[in-house]
């Protein structure tokens, strides 16, 4: 979507890299701080039920497309990792950091792949948004099956936690999509001013 209105306004190509790089790192920034104080509010429990880092991420593959979302959804969860180990206790565990990695870079891939379709019709972004989520915890539990003999969680535990993770996901599923038109609508007002 982002690229899309930057090409609307005939932005060179640094323009767009830098551009959509600031709008990266914001979005990752956010997906790092989020849980913290999600954590800091309502505990363990409360990342599990909320999902906080989910919602930059599918805000990242909405509006800067498959790649750069996916950078985010990559690095969002191993830059965490590498902060809060510093501090203590890592957030993700070293066991879940590669799950994360994989499970967020599919739901920015498969969100960003709406992306061109967002730009010229925002509700596209509600689907965007379930079938990324659907995909990502599909690919954190079916990983967790394959190599279950290799991590210390199991994947009932994980099922569980998708269980419990529900409304989290239900309210980003309405909240993201209505973020992404609302920005989108900005995009769209600023074009014609």
């Amino acid at each position: 979507m982002i690229e899309q209105a930057l090409t609307r306004r005939n932005c060179s190509l640094k323009v767009k890299v830098t551009v959509k790089g600031l709008i990266s790192l914001g979005l990752a920034a956010l997906a790092v701080v989020l849980p913290q104080l999600v954590h800091l509010a309502l505990g363990q429990a409360g990342g599990v039920q909320w999902l906080p880092m989910y919602l930059p991420v599918l805000l990242a593959g909405c509006l800067l497309g498959m790649y750069w979302g996916s950078a985010v959804g990559v690095l969002s969860p191993l830059v965490s990792f590498l902060l809060t180990s510093a501090w203590g206790e890592a957030m993700p565990a070293v066991g879940r950091l590669p799950f994360m990695m994989a499970e967020l870079a599919v739901f920015a891939a498969v969100s960003g792949a709406f992306a061109k379709k967002i730009s010229s019709n925002a509700w596209m972004a509600f689907p965007a948004v379930l079938l990324a989520q659907v995909a990502g915890r599909s690919t954190f539990l079916l990983l967790v099956v394959i190599f279950r003999q290799f991590v210390s969680f199991t994947p009932e535990l994980i099922w569980s936690q998708i269980r419990a993770g529900l409304l989290g996901m239900v309210l980003q599923a309405v909240v993201v999509p209505f973020l992404v038109m609302g920005l989108r609508a900005l995009l769209e007002r600023s074009r014609h001013d």
